[in-house]
């Protein structure tokens, strides 16, 4: 299932699934993943210090006091995985407030794609996304696939500041800003659902790779009144 397995740098492995970015191909990437963490918390594997899943790779970062990428390879090459390829973690509904204070790019957006932004939005609301990864900053998951209709470019000049919670799309990916950062996705609304929660160790994201995510969309109001 994996293409390549390589060196990156003196402590780590890169594990390479291929180049496509599809559920298909990370729904291999997640089962590795989760196969790995679980031999650690066994202790059935020394060393690895970090995993760290994207769409279609795998990076682990390893301890050379205890291991090598000669041993963590072959620990790769004789892992048999059974694969369940509609398995959902989980499933995540976030409310989303379009109103003209959050929607940022929504009105800019609509010209360049040449569609109204009622289209826009009932494309974004209209089907399920499946979580490839969390990353960038904290917590913050890239949803695919959106519509073809509504795939768009970054923008031309990125964002000094992007609010918390703002929902962005680009290309064929939707994604949540967990914390204010700069940015030059989409912006079309913002959740006032917290997606990640640094005081919950044990779980502080609320979305993982491998979820299933739907948005809803709900009014100002409800937004200002919305308590976690």
């Amino acid at each position: 299932m994996i293409k390549n397995i390589s060196n990156l740098g003196d402590a780590a492995v890169y594990c390479d699934f291929g180049p496509e970015v599809n559920k298909e191909i990370n729904l291999k990437v997640i089962s590795y993943f989760n196969h790995l963490n679980k031999l650690i918390k066994d202790n059935k594997v020394q060393g690895i210090i970090n995993l760290t899943p994207s769409y279609n790779k795998l990076i682990i970062n390893f301890d050379l006091a205890e291991t090598n990428f000669n041993k963590i390879k072959t620990i790769l090459e004789n892992i048999n995985i059974v694969e369940s390829k509609n398995k959902i973690s989980k499933k995540v509904r976030i409310p989303v407030c379009c109103d003209i204070e959050f929607a940022l790019d929504l009105e800019e957006l609509s010209k360049r794609l040449k569609i109204s932004t009622k289209q826009i939005l009932d494309f974004v609301f209209s089907k399920s996304y499946y979580c490839y990864m969390t990353g960038f900053i904290a917590g913050m998951p890239f949803l695919g696939d959106i519509d073809e209709k509504i795939r768009a470019d970054r923008l031309s000049t990125p964002r000094v500041k992007v609010p918390k919670g703002s929902i962005g799309i680009t290309e064929q990916f939707c994604n949540i800003y967990t914390f204010e950062s700069p940015g030059g996705w989409n912006i079309v609304g913002n959740t006032p659902v917290q997606i990640f929660n640094k005081i919950n160790l044990d779980n502080p994201t609320l979305i993982n790779p491998g979820d299933e995510v739907t948005f809803y969309e709900i009014t100002k109001e409800e937004y200002m009144d919305w308590n976690d």
